[in-house]
C-alpha cells in the first residue's frame, strides 16, 4: 500500500472511532436506582475468534427484485486486539467468476455498551460506514444508513445460530425505512481445527 493509502486509511479508522465515540455519548446508559444494569458486551464476538470456513452467498443486483446469486467458499481469520475491545477480521473467499478479500473491523464502545463494525474491500481501500448495535439473547443486529445506487438504504448485519463451532452471518438492506429487509449476503462458518 503507498503511504497515501496508508494515510487515507488511518485517517478513516479515526473517523470511525471518533463517530463511534460521538454515538456513545448521545446513548444514555442505564444508571441509577431502580434501573436494570447495562450488559457489558466486551466479549460478545469472543466466539468470532480464530479461524473459519466459510459458504458466501451474494445476491448480485440487490434491491432490483434479481434472483440471481453467486456462491464462494473461502476462509476468513479474526483475531482479537486491544484486549477484546476490537478485533480484526480478514475474508478471502473464490466463487465462479467472483472474488471477495476484505477487511472488517469491529470496535467495542465501554460507555454505550455497542459494537461498531466498518468493512473495506482491497478494491477500494475504503472503510464503509460503521454499523453499530448490540447482543440480546444469543443473536447481534447492527445497523447503518448507506446510500445505494443513489437512494439511502437501511442496512442491518446479523449473527445468529452461534455455536463454538459454527455461526450464520446475514447482511440485507431495506429500501422502504426497515418496513421490509431483503437479504443480500449470507455466510455459513465453521471454525477450522487449530
Amino acid at each position: 500500500m503507498n503511504l497515501l493509502g496508508r494515510i487515507g486509511t488511518l485517517f478513516l479508522l479515526g473517523l470511525l472511532s471518533l463517530s463511534v465515540t460521538a454515538f456513545a455519548q448521545s446513548t444514555p446508559a442505564a444508571s441509577g436506582t431502580g434501573q436494570q444494569a447495562v450488559h457489558d458486551g466486551q466479549h460478545d464476538f469472543d466466539f468470532n475468534f480464530g479461524t473459519w470456513k466459510t459458504h458466501i452467498r451474494r445476491l448480485v443486483h440487490p434491491l432490483s427484485g434479481s434472483d440471481a446469486w453467486v456462491e464462494m467458499e473461502g476462509t476468513v481469520a479474526v483475531r482479537k486486539i486491544w484486549n477484546g475491545r476490537a478485533q480484526l477480521e480478514e475474508i478471502k473467499a473464490d466463487g465462479a467468476n467472483s472474488h471477495l478479500e476484505g477487511l472488517t473491523l469491529f470496535l467495542y464502545n465501554p460507555e454505550s455498551h455497542q459494537w461498531s463494525q466498518g468493512f473495506t474491500s482491497i478494491n477500494d481501500g475504503v472503510l464503509n460506514n460503521p454499523a453499530i448495535g448490540e447482543f440480546k439473547n444469543g443473536r447481534g443486529e447492527l445497523y447503518d444508513q448507506e446510500t445505494y445506487q443513489g437512494r439511502a438504504i437501511l442496512v442491518r448485519a446479523v449473527w445468529s445460530d452461534i455455536t463454538p463451532d459454527a455461526h450464520h452471518f446475514e447482511q440485507s438492506f431495506s429500501g422502504d425505512g426497515g418496513k421490509t429487509w431483503e437479504p443480500n449476503f449470507v455466510a455459513t462458518l465453521t471454525r477450522i481445527a487449530q
